[in-house]
Order: C-alpha cells, then structure tokens, then sequence
C-alpha cells in the first residue's frame, strides 16, 4: 500500500503523464530492492549488494546526446559534436510517444536535490520504468528529508523521464539510433530512452548544472574533493575523468570526503552536487582501495554488470566479461571518512589527473596559473576502456575542462570562473599523472598507485613545494628533483624509457597533439595561456 505522505501534492502533470497503471512515490531502499527482485530486475549478491546487468549499453552513449535548439538558451550553448542541436518540434513529438508508451504501465518516482548548497540546489525529480533505476537516483542524488512537509510540498526544478524500453525512430525522431538523451533547458526536461546505463540520469542533471550556475559566479566542477581531517583550511579538488582515478584518490583514510564526482565552486567555497558515488570497480583492491571496496559488499550498493556467481552469490570483481566499466553506486554515507555537510571551504590545491597513454608526461607537475589554465582547457586524458560505448581500449583523447560531454557552455567560460578563483584564493596547481611510464600503452607500465598517493600527499602537505624543481624540455612545467621515498628516476619519465630518443620522437609527437587541439580555443583566450602550452622546436 503506497504511503500518501510520501506522495507530493504536485504530481506529474508538468510532464503530461497520465493513466499510469502504479506510481511508486519515493520508496526506501529495502523497498526499492524488493520491486526488483519481484521484477526480476537484479540479484541479491552476498553480504547484500543490489547485482543488475544493462545489455547493450555498458557505458554513455556520448553520440545520442542532444539540446534542444530553442530561443531562450540557444546562443549560451557551445554548439558542435558534444552539445548536438535537437529541433524543439522534435522534442515535444519524442515526449508525447514516451508518455503515450508510459500509459498502462508502473512507474517509480525519486524526489530528490542536486547540490547541498540550499542556495543554488536544484530539485529533481527522477521518473524510472525500472525499481533500481529508482534506487540509483537515491543513491547518487541527495535525498529529501523524510517528513511530510518536505515531501508533500516538492516541486521539481528538473524532472528526468527515463524508458529503457522505449527505442527513438531515428527517421521520425531524427536522432541518430534509438537511443537517446535529450535534455531542454527551459522546460527543465530530461528525456532518456533506448538505454539502461544509469549514469546518464546523473550527468543529464550534471550538464544543466553546468548550464545554470555559472551565471551565479558558481564553477560548476567535474571533480572529487575531499579535506584534511585536522586542517579545514586544507581542500583538495581532483578534476579528471573516468578512469584517471577521482575516486579512488580522493578516498584518502587521512583525509575526509566530500564528493567524488561533481561539485561547484561558490564564493564561500565548494560544496557537493551529489548524495553518493559511483566508482569504477573493475580489478578493485582490498589492499590499494579498502573503503571503496567494503562498499561493495553492502546493502544498498548497487553493482553494475559485476560478474556473479549464482549458487553462491559471491561476486568476482576481476571479471570483465560484461565490460570494463564494471561500477557501484553507493550513497556517500557507506564510507567511514565523510564530510556529512558535503560543503567545505575554498581548495587550497587542484590537481588535475592525467591517463597518459603516451607515457611522455612525469607522475607529476607544478602548473604557473597559465599553464593550469591552458590543461584544463585542453583535458587530456586517455579514454579508458568501456567508458563509453565502442572504446575497447585506451586512446589519446582531450576533452575541454576534463569533461567536455557535459560543459554546455563554451569552454572558455568555465576555464575564466576557474582562473578569477585561482587568483582570489591563491590556490596551487598540480598535473598528475596516472598514466604509463617507461613507455606508451602496451610496452610501458601502469604507474603505481602507490607512487601516485606519495606524490600527493606531498603536495597536500607542502613538503613538495619546498623541494627542488626543473623544467620540462618540451611542456615547461616544473618537475620535482627529488621526492622522499621515491626513486627519483621515476619523476623523469625520459630516464624511465629504454630509448631515450624515441622518448623525444614521442614527446614531440604529444606537444603537437596539444597544439593542433587548442587552436579551436585560441580566438578565446589570451596569449599568456595561449603561451603556457608545450614547445617544439
């Protein structure tokens, strides 16, 4: 029986469904987890996690991205192969066959916030076909109070509309496959179908987001965070994307957390988008990941396409035969080493995270404010296996503020609220990276993430800033002599190479990458970022 005081009294009118045979309004987990069950939606592993598998789609369907191309928001946009024009005609046609889809059929409802700044939140309204989709929105999202005058009162900022089962026609829709992911920005409406991947419910609310708060002086961040535990002053932001280790590294015992994937950067500091997270758990340690890891044997863990042992319902997390993007989510409070405000203050050190496959850059980087500027509108990284649909393996790849497929706004935007806090709060810039040493992908090696953790808490504590730097030949950033309890062969990646020459044909290879790539942003910005790139002579 539906509980009414979870029920708002603003239903779903503002998105035109109607006749739907079951509403299931803001269940609780064990709830949630019994209508998936019930619907043989997953399997209960053991120790509890919720064990679910999507098909197809193992990763975001990057392609089948669209914004509607609309007057009131059309000349914000940064149009082109990430942010694709959907005619508005279009969008209300899709909208009007996924209601109609809907009709006879259960739904599962999440009323939630995204942000924990309560003055730039935005509510959102969550409408699943699946219960563990329900159960996602819950985990990652931040929840509502659980009282009557919260819930009964909710009125969604956004809502997201979400079918699986529901297929695009790609000549009457014009989209590009059956699977979509459409969002409106003034009619505050998401519309996903033709895909089970979760993740795109988190980031289509990330993507307005990044719309939205930047007209509010607020840098909208694809980043974890976390601080030290006796110092407050002590931020740390983590930019990269997946794959680079965000997650991981930001999930220190010494430190607390504070998000480990979206966050904004306001004028009294930052503060989290989300209540949970959603790690990469392909090949995770015990021993190099142990809070991450104990989240994965516990109720109300959601484990996507883990391989699983049906008679014991043990679960192999070195089994990568559905995909390499193997993931859990979690709600934020399942680790011991939080920041239960998700708010904290303004980051004394950003480090942008780095895979690179050429195994040219050094394990890490002291950035001039240039320099920082001009990496992190370049965004290189390498795409790691099955973060997206069709990458088998990691390639060479740059993507504007360490996550162009959700900035909707030009690049140039982000990278100027970045550098204004930068100057204002006199942050340190480091580039780390967790890439490959002693050559490129497939004859160098992983670095350790051993040696990353070292690296880093030097930075933190200042006792790398202290030490002694030189510059790099080709990229000009300062690379540390010496630090303490590291072979200093590793901090030069030249001296990691058996060739040292064919280091150099390769690391010219890279500064041109980064050339050719930042002439699209040259016209937008100016000369001494334009000036802090790599050289070849």
């Amino acid at each position: 029986m539906e509980n009414k005081d979870l029920v708002p009294d603003f239903q779903l009118e503002n998105v035109e469904l109607d006749h739907l045979r079951q509403v299931y309004w803001n269940n609780s987990t064990p709830e949630l987890y019994e209508h998936s069950i019930r619907r043989y939606e997953g399997q209960i592993a053991h120790l509890g996690p919720l064990v679910v598998s999507m098909g197809q789609h193992t990763g975001r369907a990057a392609k089948d991205k669209y914004i509607v191309n609309e007057p009131n928001t059309s000349g914000d946009i940064w149009w082109g192969k990430v942010n694709v024009r959907y005619p508005e005609e279009r969008f209300h046609a899709l909208h009007k066959r996924m209601a109609a889809y809907l009709r006879g059929k259960t739904v599962f409802v999440q009323d939630c916030y995204a942000g924990a700044d309560e003055k730039y939140r935005q509510r959102v309204r969550v409408i699943t076909e699946f219960a563990w989709h329900s159960l996602f929105a819950r985990n990652m999202f931040i929840q509502l109070p659980r009282n009557r005058q919260a819930i009964k009162s909710f009125i969604p900022d956004f809502t997201v509309v979400h079918c699986p089962n529901f297929n695009s026609d790609p000549d009457e829709d014009d989209t590009r496959s059956g699977t979509f992911v459409a969002l409106h920005l003034s009619k505050k409406l998401v519309l996903i179908g033709g895909t089970a991947y979760a993740g795109e419910i988190k980031k289509s609310i990330f993507s307005a987001l990044n719309f939205l708060l930047p007209t509010q002086e607020v840098l909208p961040m694809h980043c974890s965070a976390n601080v030290n535990k006796n110092n407050p002053a002590d931020v740390a932001v983590f930019f990269g994307l997946s794959g680079t280790g965000k997650t991981t590294l930001s999930a220190d015992p010494d430190r607390l957390l504070i998000g480990d994937d979206e966050h904004g950067w306001s004028d009294t500091g930052i503060f989290n988008f989300e209540g949970g997270c959603y790690a990469k758990v392909i090949h995770l340690s015990k021993q190099a990941e142990p809070e991450i890891y104990e989240c994965t044997r516990r109720f109300g863990t959601i484990l996507e396409n883990v391989s699983m042992n049906t008679t014991t319902r043990r679960v192999d997390l070195d089994d990568a035969s559905l995909t390499e993007n193997t993931r859990a989510s979690y709600p934020i409070t399942h680790l011991p080493n939080i920041v239960r405000s998700k708010m904290s203050g303004h980051p004394h050190n950003i480090i942008m995270l780095t895979a690179d496959a050429f195994g040219i850059l050094p394990p890490i980087a002291k950035l001039t404010e240039a320099q920082a500027m001009y990496h992190f509108i370049s965004g290189y990284t390498a795409k790691v296996a099955g973060t997206e649909k069709g990458v088998t393996e990691p390639s060479a790849t740059f993507s504007a503020c360490f996550g162009a497929p959700f900035m909707v706004r030009h690049p140039s935007v982000y990278a100027q609220l970045l550098a204004k806090k930068i100057r204002e709060h006199n942050s340190n810039c480091w580039l780390v990276n967790t890439g490959w040493t002693g050559g490129p992908y497939g004859t160098g090696s992983r670095m350790k993430i051993e040696h990353t953790r070292l690296l880093l808490k030097a930075a933190l504590d200042g006792s790398l800033e202290r030490g002694t730097f030189r510059p790099d030949p080709f990229f000009k950033f300062l690379v540390p002599s010496e630090v303490k309890g590291m072979d200093s062969k590793l901090l030069d990646p030249r001296a990691t190479w058996s060739d040292s020459s064919k280091y150099d044909i390769k690391a010219k290879k890279l500064a041109r990458l980064f050339q050719d790539n930042f002439e699209q942003f040259r016209d937008q910005t100016p000369p001494e970022v334009r000036d802090a790139g790599p050289v070849v002579s």
